[in-house]
């Protein structure tokens, strides 16, 4: 027991190095992750004093035991064994397979991050891009809500900054939980979102295991009380009207409803810009009928530092107004969640429809749009003055009480933006550029069925 034995030094090393390592993660690392995490739940509990609708716990739990607790729902592993048999493979290979959509799926939220670091990151990026209004009546609608509800905001989709947007104005609210296509499955961008909370679908997947498992989890997310943001038009608007809503998701969130416990609370936004950034690249993929948008992210990042830049440096340049309008909520409970999803649907979407804000540059390419030849700012504004009356109530103050400088300021928008061009008789679009102002025009055209029957 006490002879000497000699070893390499390299090997004594590296015995050292695993009996540390071992060390660490038998006593070590426990007590400074209980350490971390105890500090985690009062900076938590701290917060949710301050949000309307406190986070919930589910949303606070280990990614680890939400993948665990998901893959071995029962009525996931029903699916597990379906998909074996169907696919005549070993239930072994089906189970990794679902395992690896959990883990594609299940986000890792983190609230230093979505409120430290995320929220404040939107409000800056918003804000050196828009000047923001929110529609007069938004906090009462939250805060007519029960508390122990599950709130489901359901919004049309017109830009990605929709996500930042909505971010920004729910950060006093509570934390959101989003559903992120494929595009943003790039690193170093979807650790960030998958802290933030969001989860990865698959648009496309036909799969009956995949279908199964993504449904459980928003089941289960939401039966948890956590706040939803749902696109139900599956995408963005290519030509800037509402798209007819896809079931998908409202579908799993309904089947998931339990008339027993939480009432689910759906609340319609209504979102609209003065200007969308990618507004052109839309309108091609319209012309192509296709949905490739071909965005790099080194052009996004680019575009996010250079207005961070500007903001440091007390340049900013807005591209006028983003405005966000809350419509009259649906609760399951009283809708009656044995009724259709379909009309649930339908239902959400006119009442985006009719909260949808008219600002400034959609009003002005509006009247444009109706015209052949070039006409006079006067004669625009007086236009712009008799339709503005008509829909008051969903105009932002400024631009109510004084038409003829909002006017002013959507023309010289979209002269900017390279859409109309003044020549010694009057305003008129720029011919190739007609698809663009259509773009604007239509997202408030339903407020004005008769120029549309004129036309």
């Amino acid at each position: 027991m006490t002879q000497v034995v000699e070893i390499p030094l390299w090997l004594f090393v590296l015995i050292v190095l695993f009996a540390a390592v071992t060390f660490a993660s038998h006593f070590l690392f426990p007590s400074v992750r209980w350490f971390f995490r105890r500090r985690l739940e009062r900076a938590v509990t701290r917060l949710n004093t301050r949000l309307t609708r406190p986070i919930e716990p589910f949303k606070l739990a280990r990614r680890y035991d939400m993948i665990q607790r998901l893959i071995y729902d029962p009525e996931v592993t029903r699916e597990i064994v379906n998909h074996a048999k169907h696919n005549k493979v070993p239930e072994n290979v089906a189970f990794e397979r679902a395992r690896a959509y959990a883990r594609e799926i299940v986000p890792s939220f983190s609230a230093f991050t979505y409120f430290g670091l995320g929220t404040r990151m939107a409000r800056v990026l918003v804000n050196s891009i828009y000047t923001v209004w929110t529609g007069p009546g938004n906090n009462a609608v939250i805060h007519g809500i029960a508390k122990d509800a599950t709130v489901v905001f359901i919004m049309n989709h017109r830009s990605n900054m929709d996500y930042v947007l909505v971010t920004y104005l729910a950060a006093r609210t509570s934390a959101l939980s989003y559903a992120v296509g494929e595009w943003a499955r790039v690193w170093p961008l979807s650790r960030l979102i998958r802290m933030m909370g969001a989860y990865f679908i698959r648009r496309m997947s036909r799969g009956g295991l995949y279908r199964k498992v993504l449904a459980r989890y928003v089941q289960m997310a939401t039966a948890g009380g956590v706040a939803q943001a749902i696109f139900p038009e599956g995408g963005l608007s290519l030509n800037g009207k509402l798209m007819p809503p896809r079931m998908g998701l409202l579908t799993y969130v309904l089947e998931g409803f339990d008339p027993e416990g939480r009432d689910f609370v759906f609340v319609p936004v209504a979102i609209n810009y003065d200007r969308v950034l990618e507004d052109r690249v839309l309108i091609a993929a319209a012309a192509r009928g296709d949905r490739r948008f071909g965005a790099r992210i080194s052009v996004v990042v680019r575009f996010i530092v250079s207005k961070f830049w500007q903001g440091l440096r007390g340049r900013i340049t807005r591209f006028g107004t983003a405005a966000v309008v809350f419509g009259e909520p649906i609760s399951l409970r009283s809708f009656g969640p044995e009724r259709a999803v379909e009309d649930l649907a339908e239902n959400l979407m006119a009442r985006i429809e009719e909260v949808m804000p008219v600002l400034a540059v959609p009003l002005v390419a509006h009247v444009l749009a109706q015209q052949s030849t070039p006409i006079l700012k006067q004669e625009i504004t007086l236009q712009v003055q008799k339709h503005a009356e008509n829909v008051e109530g969903h105009m932002p103050p400024e631009v109510a009480q004084n038409v003829q400088q909002a006017v002013e300021q959507a023309l010289v928008q979209l002269k900017k933006h390279n859409v109309v061009q003044e020549t010694p008789e009057g305003w008129q679009v720029i011919k190739e550029q007609a698809p663009v102002l259509a773009f604007y025009a239509r997202s408030i055209a339903h407020r004005f069925p008769q120029d549309a029957n004129a036309a």
